[in-house]
């Protein structure tokens, strides 16, 4: 009787590595995407020796937005929405970001507040986005109590910029040419409150974990990126200046209101998941400094321009002329014309470099938007971080990344 021997199908993760025997002890282990610290669409396959992580192949995944293609079949003002949701840890400067790539394209200057106001939020929202990224970490080594401590700090945030904007997350408050309002009464009352808050919830975090040994033996000298390794991969940011050196876009080539500030640039020393730790929490200390100077050199005005090619008319005026009529009517049917032409323009969000290249045919829809996501860049370094590490380093080393999936859609 003659019986067929059926041959086992090929592992296509296993053969993605180099060829083991089955019995050399090595095992390949997914982490994620179902797992609650890869923060819900990464996958990162590692080959394991025991608890030691031989090699990784870390994948984004997809979030399935089509964020970019979508921008092609919008006007240039209805795409503000959208770039919100990036990184919807810090909206706004992803608003201001963009905002900026249109402005330089239109010939547009900023009035003297919206450029001060912009830069105060912008530091606004980069705290917000260093304390979410902490305060995960830390929940994800176990240590609750400052997780909650810096979650409630950046709910008093996320509060307070609702009562400005009106929406928690995704805030929409930029405009091409200002903002779409100046602050409510009371908001600068209610600033000052809240970073008197943050010196006592971050004092605390400090006395809890800056000289834990649990925290600094799971921290210290894990996850090292080297320097080189850093600047090879286009890394920018916390990661980056975590290597040493201080490259920061709000220094070396100033926007808005930063080249009237004083501030530093926090760097690191062996690149180690404890020195982004560090360089997060000084950073926000130096935000938190240069949201006091915005406030004492706020000046008085208006907060958008009166550009006619992209400033809406006052409504009164809609209302009475027919010159207004046509121009608001025109602007938010056909959106603001942006002169043909092609442009690459960066502002320093809170994980790094976030760039726009816009491409224009002069129309009211732009026709290519891609945006040079600093989470999507960092990701292609995190292999690197991971080899060699222990099973238990991963989660930790992942999270000093700050991968904000929302932002890698492609």
């Amino acid at each position: 009787m003659d019986m067929k021997v059926s041959r086992p199908i090929p592992n296509p993760v296993r053969s993605a590595f180099a060829p083991t025997g089955e019995d050399d002890g090595r095992v390949i282990v997914n982490i994620g995407p179902s797992h609650p610290a890869t923060h819900g669409t990464v996958q990162i396959i590692t080959e394991l020796d025991g608890e030691r992580v031989l090699r990784t192949d870390v994948h984004c995944g997809y979030l399935h937005r089509g964020f970019e293609k979508e921008c092609e079949a919008h006007t240039w003002h209805n795409l503000i929405p959208y770039v919100d949701r990036l990184n919807y840890c810090s909206g706004l400067i992803n608003d201001f970001a963009y905002c900026g790539a249109v402005e330089a394209m239109m010939g547009i200057e900023l009035t003297p507040r919206a450029k001060w106001l912009r830069t105060l939020l912008s530091e606004y929202s980069r705290i917000a986005d260093h304390l979410t990224c902490i305060a995960a970490a830390l929940m994800e080594m176990g240590a609750m109590t400052a997780f909650l401590y810096l979650m409630t700090l950046r709910d008093y945030i996320y509060e307070h910029l609702a009562d400005l904007t009106g929406a928690r997350v995704t805030y929409s408050l930029g405009r091409i040419g200002g903002l779409a309002r100046d602050l409510p009464e009371g908001w600068l009352t209610r600033l000052d409150e809240v970073l008197d808050e943050y010196e006592v919830y971050v004092g605390r975090i400090h006395g809890l974990v800056d000289r834990n040994r649990i925290f600094i033996d799971r921290l210290r000298r894990v996850g090292v990126l080297t320097q080189a390794q850093a600047l090879s991969y286009g890394c920018t940011g916390p990661m980056l200046r975590s290597t040493g050196l201080a490259r920061d876009l709000r220094k070396d080539t100033p926007y808005l209101a930063y080249a009237e500030l004083d501030f530093e640039v926090p760097t690191g020393i062996l690149g180690d998941n404890y020195d982004r730790y560090v360089v997060r929490m000084r950073e926000m200390d130096e935000s938190v400094h240069m949201i006091r100077q915005c406030v004492a050199n706020l000046p008085a005005g208006p907060v958008m321009t009166d550009d006619p090619r992209c400033a809406l008319p006052d409504k009164r005026l809609v209302y009475r002329e027919i010159e207004s009529l046509i121009s608001h009517f025109k602007l938010v049917i056909d959106g603001p014309r942006v002169p043909a032409g092609e442009i690459y323009y960066s502002q320093e969000g809170a994980n790094g470099e976030l760039g726009f290249y816009l491409v224009s045919t002069g129309e009211g829809q732009p026709w290519r938007v891609h945006c040079r996501a600093p989470s999507f860049v960092h990701m292609g370094v995190a292999h690197l971080m991971l080899q060699g590490g222990q099973l238990a380093d991963v989660v930790p080393t992942f999270g000093s990344i700050n991968m904000i999936g929302g932002e890698c859609d492609r």
